[in-house]
């Protein structure tokens, strides 16, 4: 018959170890408290490197008290690091209603605790699975789903985007929804779109160079590529000076076709080197009308000769009005809105990067320009439901 092995509760360790070190025959002690006498030199090793922390039970570390206070520091940096990945995760969602917050803890169920994510999210973990539990409705899924969609569009556009783009890009998605239930909705999330600041004045007109009229006359709506061009240049601030973005966009798109981003002023770095990137990305129109501000960079004899040499017809903005080179003044506030007001300065090198993926990738390929909207909305034949909630 098999031997019970016999458990000694830590009190009882610790009193023989004690009463060990005051006898001098430890073998005699052994055997009257009846264990074996390599168990009890076991015991006397043990606490002597752990003291009060020794015999702390099974899955218990045995630890002295500095290593206690070690491995409490530990824990609660533990903890803390994960607070913050959990607020690196669902910070966006701090703010939210907390069905929006039930639905992130839901999502990164498998990665975090949930009571965890609760805590963070200063929810209580039974109105979490109370939540979870209950059926709900095909209208409350259909709203978390669209919210679900607000802010993946929203933090997709870095911010950008308000409620007008948003709609459009829902309509696209196929939720027939007004801007007013967008707009309700990106409240309700705490979302909300960079603000712009005011228009400032940067255009150098005091010259001698030839000025010609206003050929275009704010006449920005174009049903054909290459009719009309559009040009302006500005100032970045980076760390370490000023860069000066000099772009041209086709009316017809609205896509920045030539660009270019330099240390100086000069026409060969600025409006000759946006053209000539223009006339590589898109082949020059009948009757092409290229509009700028009154700059010395546009009326200067070389630029000039060179828009006569491809028979371009010039036109400028009336002196000190910007609106008449609109469309370019507005690609300018819509790019310091988005990429640079409330940003920190960062070197020439980085924003090089920084306007080149905003130019080629989030401009001219992914952002929805509010002039070709209206075209577009009257061409969608989706057939769903006006969601109005």
């Amino acid at each position: 018959m098999k031997r019970e092995r016999k458990i000694y509760d830590p009190t009882f360790k610790t009193k023989a170890v004690q009463l060990s070190n005051e006898r001098n025959n430890i073998s005699e002690l052994a055997r009257e408290l009846g264990i074996a006498v390599t168990l009890l030199y076991k015991w006397r090793k043990e606490y002597e490197q752990f003291g009060e922390g020794s015999f702390p039970g099974n899955g218990n570390l045995k630890l002295t008290p500095e290593q206690e206070k070690i491995h409490e520091l530990e824990k609660k940096l533990k903890d803390a690091e994960l607070e913050r990945d959990i607020l690196k995760k669902g910070n966006r969602h701090l703010l939210q209603e907390r069905s929006m917050k039930y639905v992130f803890i839901k999502s990164y169920e498998s990665i975090f605790p949930i009571e965890k994510m609760c805590n963070v999210l200063q929810l209580s973990s039974s109105g979490y699975y109370k939540w979870k539990n209950r059926p709900r409705s095909k209208r409350l899924l259909l709203k978390e789903k669209i919210k679900e969609q607000i802010t993946s569009i929203y933090f997709s556009s870095r911010q950008r985007y308000g409620s007008p783009r948003i709609t459009f890009e829902l309509n696209s998605l196929g939720y027939k929804i007004s801007r007013v239930t967008v707009a309700k909705y990106m409240k309700e999330l705490g979302l909300r779109s960079k603000l712009s600041r005011k228009f400032k004045v940067t255009t150098n007109s005091k010259h001698n160079y030839l000025v010609v009229e206003n050929v275009l006359d704010r006449n920005f709506s174009v049903r054909e590529a290459s009719k009309v061009w559009a040009s302006d240049i500005t100032y970045i601030q980076t760390k370490e000076g000023f860069l000066y973005l000099t772009t041209v966009i086709d009316l017809y798109d609205r896509k920045i076709i030539g660009w270019s981003l330099s240390n100086g002023m000069s026409t060969e770095e600025t409006s000759l080197a946006a053209w000539k990137m223009a006339v590589k990305n898109r082949k020059i129109g009948e009757s092409l009308i290229f509009h700028s501000d009154r700059g010395v960079q546009y009326a200067s004899k070389k630029f000039a000769n060179t828009i006569d040499f491809y028979g371009v017809t010039r036109s400028m903005s009336r002196k000190g009005n910007c609106w008449d080179n609109a469309v370019a003044e507005s690609f300018f506030k819509s790019l310091k809105t988005e990429l640079i007001y409330g940003n920190k300065l960062i070197t020439k090198e980085k924003m090089e990067l920084e306007i080149f993926e905003y130019i080629e990738i989030c401009y001219n390929k992914k952002r929805r320009h509010s002039a070709l909207n209206i075209k577009l909305l009257k061409s969608l034949t989706i057939k769903t439901k006006f969601i109005k909630m």
